[in-house]
């Protein structure tokens, strides 16, 4: 009995090696499953974002355009991502056209190829069909919107999906990537479908060479009185087109508008010998009928300076002129000897191209750029004294339509007795409507802030204002702001705005003609 368990034992003991190698061959057949650190729910989302947002861009770039004919015109529409939304209409080699259309993080790309010889001919020897070319223009851009659209969902798809599965080798990632390119998309549609302003043709912003065609901008008069619906706008803008590019190299010539009186506004010139070659050129090209100047025109206000000024009695129109903080007395009395130049001061009132215009010079001579004399409390007076100036000519029967002062602390003091004061002292373009009513426009530097434009690493933009006023009232209709680069730029900009009174559809106001009760 006593010699089974031996046997038994050594039978286990010779066993034992064949069974640790079933036990390592088994564990080498199934492997170990290792825990591993999984990625935060945040970083995972995010780079679902990332790819999304770079597949849907590569998939409009790359197949989301549309080759479109919009009249007698060969378009491309594209969508971009934007973070201002719009459109921006590429008139090649002319320049580009930008409309606040709508906002949404979409921008509409049309890029005019080129001009359809047939179709531009068959409007040249049918001039009738012009009267029907705006539903014909309405129904082209409606139909390729609605191809950009179906194509644009194609695109932002196909790329999304695509760098999807490249990114996570998982067909289900990859749908979900396409589907959240999808609903973005839509977001985005339906953002510029609810924002969307067919009023936006009537202020356009033009560049390039556009900016150089005012027939394009439109005279003041017509944009208020004629607007009918977008359609027709929109047909006048391709009409204009289509005559820059039958025009070739020469511009079309801008037709003048009878009711409407063009100021040309003009600030802190800063002793730029540029300014008068663009101001005599903006004279010619808009038919300007007076210039007014706020002030600013020399920098340091010396006698040697004096000789600057004689261009500014040969500019093509008459020239009304306020002294600045960097113009001296000296300054001021050499222009009053000059013909053709209406220095204004003290109030004293002037009518010049069927406007009455008043203004007051600046009370400070700060040309060191020193700590200031008086303050704000000494343009606020000299703002008091212009504005006394104005009730009493409102008392004598002959109303001023424009001040004028420097600064803008001056300028404020005259709310409620003109409509409209101009201007400058801060580089920069405003436009605000004051608490009584008075509309006050604030110009920027024209010279590009004359010599101090080397000082900064980027030189300062050339601003002037372009102010169309009805001749019969004498109010404000319209007005263009011109931006041109600075000092060795090239770049120019035409931004056309309208009065909210002015709208189409908006209720009839009056601006202050008589001192505010």
């Amino acid at each position: 009995m006593a010699r089974v368990p031996a046997a038994a034992a050594l039978h286990r003991v010779r066993k034992a090696p064949r069974i640790l190698v079933r036990h390592y061959r088994s564990r080498r057949s199934h492997p170990v499953i290792e825990l591993v650190a999984q990625p935060h729910p945040y970083t995972r989302a995010l780079g679902l974002v990332a790819v999304v947002l770079l597949g849907a861009w590569l998939g409009l770039l790359i197949v989301g355009n549309v080759r479109a004919p919009v009249g007698p015109m060969d378009t491309t529409m594209t969508l971009r991502p934007s973070l201002t939304g719009g459109t921006k209409i590429n008139v090649s080699p002319l320049g580009a056209l930008e409309l606040r259309s709508h906002t949404a993080p979409l921008r509409l790309d049309v890029d005019v190829d080129q001009l359809d010889p047939v179709r531009s001919q068959a409007l040249v020897d049918h001039p009738e069909r012009l009267s029907g070319l705006q539903d014909e223009v309405a129904q082209d851009v409606g139909a390729g919107t609605l191809d950009l659209a179906v194509r644009s969902c194609v695109a932002v798809v196909s790329g999304a999906t695509a760098l999807g599965l490249a990114v996570y080798r998982r067909p289900r990632r990859a749908l979900a990537a396409g589907g959240m390119a999808l609903t973005l998309l839509a977001a985005c549609g339906a953002t510029a479908f609810a924002t969307w302003n067919p009023k936006s043709v009537l202020e356009p912003k033009f560049s390039g060479l556009l900016s150089s065609a005012p027939s394009v901008v439109g005279n003041a008069r017509s944009i208020v009185s004629e607007f009918d619906v977008y359609q027709k706008e929109l047909a006048r803008l391709v009409t204009n087109v289509t005559k820059l590019y039958d025009a070739t190299s020469t511009l079309p010539a801008y037709a003048p508008d009878p009711s409407t009186i063009r100021v040309l506004h003009v600030s802190d010139i800063h002793l730029n010998p540029a300014s008068w070659k663009i101001i005599a050129s903006l004279v010619k090209q808009y038919e300007i009928d007076v210039i007014v100047d706020s002030g600013d025109t020399m920098d340091h206000g010396t006698a040697a300076e004096n000789g600057f000024l004689d261009p500014a009695a040969d500019l093509g129109a008459p020239y009304v002129w306020v002294r600045g903080n960097h113009d001296s007395r000296t300054t001021q009395e050499y222009l009053e000897r000059m013909k053709n130049v209406h220095v204004l001061d003290d109030g004293r009132a002037v009518s010049v191209a069927g406007l009455r215009f008043a203004g007051i010079g600046d009370p400070q001579f700060t040309p060191d750029r020193s700590a200031e004399v008086g303050g704000a409390r000494s343009e606020e007076l000299a703002g008091a004294r212009l504005a006394s100036s104005l009730r009493d000519q409102e008392a004598a029967g002959t109303p001023v339509d424009i001040a004028v002062a420097h600064n803008p602390t001056a300028a404020r003091e005259t709310d409620g007795d003109v409509p409209l004061v101009l201007a400058g002292h801060v580089h920069h373009q405003e436009m605000e409507v004051l608490k009584y009513g008075t509309r006050l426009r604030i110009e920027g530097s024209t010279g590009g802030s004359g010599l101090r434009a080397v000082e900064g690493r980027n030189p300062d933009p050339i601003e002037t204002s372009i102010l169309y006023l009805d001749r019969d009232t004498r109010r404000l209709q319209a007005w263009d702001e011109i931006r041109l680069g600075g000092l060795g730029l090239t770049t120019a900009e035409v931004s056309r705005h309208l009065p909210k009174e002015n709208q189409p559809g908006a209720a009839t106001t009056t601006t202050p003609s008589s001192p505010a009760p």
